[in-house]
């Protein structure tokens, strides 16, 4: 007897295809067949270059090599992003990664900094995050600690070219099996009994059969959307940014270890900091100002010579209603789009490859296992879509944009996690939310959302000891900092593209 064999049939490239097919083709060694359909003529959007810490698991799994990584898709180090302007014009802040502070017995860092803020024992919580005094101060180490044992090591993640790291997966999957079509999808095939994707037709007459499919077709969603009408969730009532301008421009000066996200009049700027060149884009509403007007926002405000004209992308902020259905499973911009401002993309792309292949269906698909596929994709992107959130509403800009933002009617989930803050100082982190409770606390507090109350336990500690643990705590980052080697000359020793 012959073992059946379950063919996985890719619709797509660029990031999330060729990460589906790397992941499938390095896990799933016996009983699959991967195929994957791309058109070389058709462009992907390609301007995800910045990650968080999250794909360096992804990278492990695959057994890839960090370094020669990084020397093959330009890359760079990434601790954090910084939020240039947001609370107000020359205000900065930075969400790091990592620990903020240190907590004592069953509670949080925040309530003892918030009480010693109170008392003028502490300084800024910038202070108190090892990741965002080494950022600042342009350093970089991977590994243990250099100065204290007590000291933990640095989270981080990376910048990179979307579409060389999209093309080392590409190379690393096809030498594991998974098998690359070219061509332009022409037609879906449905079976008239069950409505699940049968096929695929191609434009040269071919036809490709599967049982289970992957939409990587970007924001066209073919198959979850063209094919299934699965429906779309439109989320620009909180998100109101729905263009974009992108730029490459030439590298000055030595790159930054972080992210930078800088507010603009109707929006706000990125600057990702490669090996080879600096990535640029403007995210903006255009119910505020007109493309040419962003435009020559970003043109204005990049460093270096820019290399190419800028390319502009429209787009809707939300989510498929279904990210699974019937048979297909949408990833990436198929599945839905939250604007870069926490460089969440690459990582849904992740979390949903993770999510497939545990709860991986015999065939026929079982409901409920789609079922809490979906679920399990909805609590993750609205809790992202949240947080993305409270930047936008949390400001302190005059600006016709930002005022409207802030007259914004929250959703029930964020409302409920502002008043716990406001009124208590705490933050609680859901099951399936990515982001940490010290994520939210640098947003919360650098966006200048006040806190009127710490939890009382955090009062059993003397001033003078509240005082002197402040003071240990910064001194052991800013020594811990000042022993690593500069970020630039870090790249350069490790991972310096040839």
């Amino acid at each position: 007897m012959t073992a059946s064999v379950t063919t996985i049939v890719i619709a797509g490239g660029g990031t999330a295809g060729w990460m589906a097919a790397a992941a499938l083709g390095g896990f799933l060694e016996t009983g699959y067949r991967i195929r994957l359909i791309e058109s070389d003529d058709i462009g992907t959007v390609g301007v995800g270059e910045a990650t968080i810490p999250q794909i360096r698991l992804f990278n492990q799994a695959l057994g890839l090599d960090e370094d020669a990584f990084l020397r093959a898709t330009g890359g760079t180090f990434k601790l954090g992003i910084a939020f240039d302007g947001w609370r107000e014009p020359g205000h900065s802040y930075m969400h790091a990664f990592g620990d903020v502070g240190r907590d004592v017995g069953l509670i949080a860092f925040q309530h003892y900094w918030l009480r010693a803020r109170r008392l003028g024992l502490a300084k800024p919580l910038d202070a108190y995050c090892l990741n965002e005094v080494a950022a600042r101060a342009g350093r970089m180490h991977r590994g243990g600690p250099l100065t204290a044992a007590t000291i933990p090591a640095m989270p981080y993640a990376f910048h990179f070219d979307a579409g060389l790291y999209a093309a080392y997966l590409r190379r690393f999957a096809v030498n594991r099996g998974v098998e690359r079509t070219e061509g332009r999808i022409a037609g879906v095939e449905r079976d008239p009994l069950t409505g699940d994707v049968a096929a695929l037709t191609l434009d040269s007459g071919e036809r490709v059969a599967g049982d289970l499919f992957l939409d990587c077709t970007g924001f066209r969603g073919l198959l979850i959307e063209g094919a299934l009408a699965t429906g779309y969730e439109d989320w620009r009532h909180w998100l109101p940014c729905d263009r974009a301008i992108a730029v490459p421009s030439a590298t000055v000066g030595a790159p930054l270890p972080y992210t930078r996200a800088i507010a603009r009049e109707a929006g706000w700027q990125w600057r990702i900091p490669l090996q080879h060149r600096t990535g640029n884009g403007h995210v903006y509403c255009s119910a505020f100002t007109s493309d040419e007007a962003a435009a020559d926002t970003l043109l204005a405000t990049i460093e270096g010579e820019a290399q190419g004209d800028p390319r502009q992308l429209r787009f809707v902020t939300g989510r498929r209603k279904r990210a699974w259905s019937h048979n297909v499973v949408a990833m990436g911009l198929a599945s839905g789009f939250l604007e870069p401002l926490e460089s969440t993309s690459i990582h849904l792309i992740q979390s949903a490859i993770a999510r497939l292949v545990k709860l991986l269906p015999a065939l026929p698909v079982a409901p409920a296992l789609r079922d809490e596929y979906n679920r399990q994709t909805g609590v993750e992107i609205e809790r992202i879509r949240d947080f993305l959130i409270l930047h936008y509403w949390a400001n302190g800009r005059d600006e016709p944009f930002w005022q409207a933002c802030r007259a914004m009617d929250l959703p029930d989930t964020l409302r409920a996690k502002i008043a716990l803050w406001q009124e208590a100082g705490t933050i609680v982190r859901e099951q399936e939310e990515l982001f940490t409770e010290d994520g939210w606390l640098q947003v919360l507090a650098g966006q200048g959302v006040a806190a009127r109350a710490h939890h009382p336990l955090a009062d059993q500690i003397d001033d003078g000891d509240l005082g002197e643990y402040m003071e240990t705590l910064e001194l052991l980052y800013r020594r811990e900092a000042g022993a690593m080697p500069t970020h630039a000359a870090f790249v350069a020793q490790h991972c310096k593209a040839r």
